[in-house]
């Protein structure tokens, strides 16, 4: 199911984070998970699943994920602290 999405990938709790979209969360943290995509994620091992936010359009999931970068670190720690305290690996909910 194709459905935007702003995520949020770590290198582990606490450690690196990395904000991004995609209009297909499972495929898009398979990929990071696996280090198939080159950049930012891969060279700072973000691999963990560890926050994500449903849209109802695209343009409104940019919107989220500009609004997420801006904001300090504090404030991502804040979100993945709210509704996954634990730092579990979300991706598992999405494989079948």
């Amino acid at each position: 199911m194709r459905q935007p999405v702003v995520y949020i990938m770590a290198s582990g709790r606490n450690g690196t984070l990395y904000v991004g979209v995609t209009s297909n969360i499972r495929e898009r943290a398979w990929q990071h998970r696996t280090g198939r995509v080159a950049g930012f994620a891969k060279r700072y091992g973000c691999r963990f699943l560890v926050w994500y936010e449903h849209h109802d359009r695209m343009d409104d999931a940019i919107s989220r994920e500009k609004q997420i970068k801006a904001g300090s670190r504090i404030r991502k720690l804040a979100l993945i602290e709210v509704s996954n305290a634990g730092w579990r690996d979300l991706y598992e909910d999405f494989v079948p």
